[in-house]
């Protein structure tokens, strides 16, 4: 099976990673829970259209590629609820009382009216609208973990692996797969559950997590461990 990020590698890149040793796979846990992370109307834009047109009103939008992993992303939460496991929701506002605050990433793109703190921008789509047993951090950094309480609440669970989707690929998902890895977390990814809005960026990190932080597999693989919890 080819690999979603084999046609941007140098052929000699797979070979030498493979023989000295990345690209191990830990499996899930026995307790995972789930993170969602930033899938809100700023990244996705409000319909399934072409980043071009999205960036117009959203300017971190990733256009028609959300869309397709929200549909993912929402067989995999119900999955997730069906087999009673923890989840967890991510948002990123842009503040209204620190002009030079630095949110996220380089620049003041989330100094932007549609992506400050309780405009549309920052609300997660109603196509995965979290239950009021679901907790949802708001966060001012790419990680999930950095200045919420999301670890406190793992460890309260006793969690052991976290299933990490959203967006973006490069960006917050990473950081927070990284940061889940160090806290010694057993890391999932599915692939068609994360996003970005630079299709060359999202393929060379899911191909960088899998071999170091994570292991990048197919959604329908994970919903069914998910299904195989529920019939235990």
């Amino acid at each position: 099976m080819t690999e979603i990020w084999e046609k941007y590698l140098d052929p000699k890149d797979l070979v030498n990673y493979s023989t000295s040793g990345f690209g191990k796979k830990y499996g899930m846990g026995n307790k995972p829970a789930l993170v969602i992370v930033d899938v809100q109307y700023g990244f996705t834009g409000e319909k399934a259209e072409s980043i071009e047109e999205s960036i117009h009103k959203y300017p971190t939008s990733c256009g028609e590629a959300s869309w397709e992993s929200i549909k993912q992303i929402k067989s995999l939460l119900e999955a997730a609820r069906e087999a009673l496991i923890p989840v967890y929701y991510t948002i990123i506002e842009g503040s209204r009382h620190a002009s030079n605050d630095r949110v996220a990433i380089k620049g003041e793109i989330f100094s932007h009216s549609t992506l400050l703190e309780g405009e549309k921008g920052t609300k997660v789509v109603d196509e995965i609208q979290p239950r009021l047993e679901e907790m949802v951090f708001s966060k001012k950094k790419p990680s999930a973990f950095f200045g919420t309480p999301l670890n406190s609440y793992l460890i309260k669970d006793k969690i052991d692996t976290l299933i990490v989707t959203g967006c973006t690929t490069s960006g917050c998902i990473r950081s927070t797969v990284v940061d889940a890895f160090s806290y010694n977390y057993q890391v999932i990814v599915p692939e068609e559950c994360v996003f970005d809005r630079s299709v060359t960026s999202h393929a060379i990190n899911l191909f960088d997590m899998q071999q170091k932080y994570a292991d990048v597999v197919k959604t329908e693989e994970v919903i069914d461990q998910l299904k195989t919890k529920v019939n235990q």
